[in-house]
This record gives C-alpha cells, structure tokens and sequence, in this order.
C-alpha cells in the first residue's frame, strides 16, 4: 500500500561534541515507509519478510495451527438388562470352566485311585503266589513222608511176614553177576540160608554159588562177591535207593513214631 502523503522534509540531526552526525543515525518517520508490519519471530523463515511474487515486505500469512484434538467421548454407562446378560454369561463361563477343571480332577484322581489299586493287587498276587508256592511245596513234603513211611512199613511187614522174598532177592542179586564171573559167594543172614537153600538150588548149583551166613546183615538182605567185584542187596539199601526216587533220605531203622499209620 503506498501512501499518498508527501514526505517531511527532516533535518538530519547534529552530532554531538565529540562525533559528528551521519545520514544514518536520525529516525525514520512513519510517514517515509510505504509499508510495514509489526516483527514476529516467526518472520525469520518467510525469506526475510519480503513476497516473492511482489517483492514487497508484507510478511506472509502464517498458517492456522491445528486445533487440539479433542479427548474421545466416554462409551455411554451399561444399561441394567446389560449388566445383568455380562453377569449371566460370567457366570455361564465360570460354571463351564469349573466343570472342565472338575472332571479332569476326576479323571487325575481315578487314573490314580487305579495306580494304587493296581499296585496293591500286585502285591498282593505275589504275597499270595509265594504262600501257594510254599503251601505247595510243604504239602509235596509231607506226601512224601507219608508215602515213605507206608513204604517203610509196608517193607518191614513184608519182611516179617514173609522171609521167603529174600529167595527172589538172593536170585536177583545172582542174575545181576555176568555170567563170565569166577568164585561167586552169596552172604545172607544165617536165618535165611536155609530159605534160599531150599527155594533156589537150581540157581546156586548152576552158577556155583557158595552159601556163607552173616549175622551183621539184616533178614532180607544179601550180598554177591566174586572176582569180578560184588552186588550189594542189603535192604537198607534198597531201601535209600527207593527213598531217593521221592527226594527222601529217611533211613530204614528209624523208630515209627506215633503219627504213622499202622498197618
């Protein structure tokens, strides 16, 4: 904008006692600028305050600064009905939840209940197989105790009751000697000499067996010598040899006790 107003003529200022006065050290009146504008300190960035277009010193018009935004409206409060259905469905989630974490409890509980179960079973088949193991084994014992002491006496009734078995034992006892065997002597208890004499001549004459008694051998036992080596019939052997087929090692003297059965 120019102004129309002629300029006033100043005259320059005088200097002082010491300096002299310069054209530029007098104020400028208003009436001398065409334009102008109050400073900014934002005028430092519009290019000295000058138009580009016009050249002019009109300072630019700065931008409107933003308005702050504006904090979001708070959501409008629940309704009743709304809080009551949030209740509901806390309260549904809750009831699901806690059936969930129940039944795997159970589950825990039962997957244990059976553990134990099962190794307490264990235990016990094993205690209860161990006492049949030993049930079965002390019952096999005593079979065989008893069936030794029938024999036993079944033995010594045959003995007394017959002394002539001791003529099969004598010819036994021979016919186990090969027959390439020289010098054959039969010892025998003297109260069965005459038994054999009587029930096997044939034998003792064919195979040249000499008849000696022997009181340390028990009735119903005999003993086969020749130069060959000798058959042992003595009947406490047999004896042991039929025990041992049972596993038993009772000897054939021993005193009946009470608990046997008489025959």
């Amino acid at each position: 904008m120019t102004s129309s107003k002629p300029f006033r003529q100043v005259p320059p200022p005088t200097g002082g006692k010491d300096k002299p006065a310069t054209a530029y050290s007098r104020f400028i009146p208003r009436e001398e600028l065409d334009d102008y504008a109050a400073w900014t300190p934002g005028a430092f960035g519009d290019l000295g305050g000058m138009n580009p277009a016009t050249g002019s010193s009109k300072p630019q018009a700065r931008p409107a600064r933003p308005e702050p935004a504006q904090p979001p409206a708070a959501p409008p409060e629940p309704t009743a009905a709304e809080w009551m259905a949030r209740i509901e469905e806390a309260r549904t989630q809750g009831y699901q939840q806690g059936y969930r974490d129940g039944l795997e409890a159970l589950e825990a509980a039962k997957r244990q209940f059976a553990q134990q179960i099962s190794a307490q079973m264990g235990q016990l088949l094993a205690a209860f197989d161990a006492q049949t193991e030993a049930l079965d084994a002390q019952l096999a014992d005593t079979l065989v105790q008893t069936a030794v002491m029938l024999a036993r006496q079944v033995v010594r009734s045959e003995i007394a009751q017959r002394p002539d078995v001791i003529v099969q034992v004598a010819q036994d006892a021979i016919g186990a000697v090969i027959l390439s065997a020289r010098h054959l002597r039969l010892r025998l208890n003297p109260a069965d000499v005459p038994l054999v004499e009587a029930g096997a001549a044939d034998l003792l004459q064919a195979r040249g067996v000499l008849l000696q008694g022997d009181v340390t051998l028990q009735p119903g036992s005999c003993i086969v010598e020749s130069d060959l080596g000798q058959v042992d019939a003595r009947i406490e052997v047999r004896w042991a040899q039929a025990a041992a087929v049972f596993g038993s090692s009772q000897p054939l003297d021993d005193a009946i006790d009470d608990a046997e059965v008489d025959l």
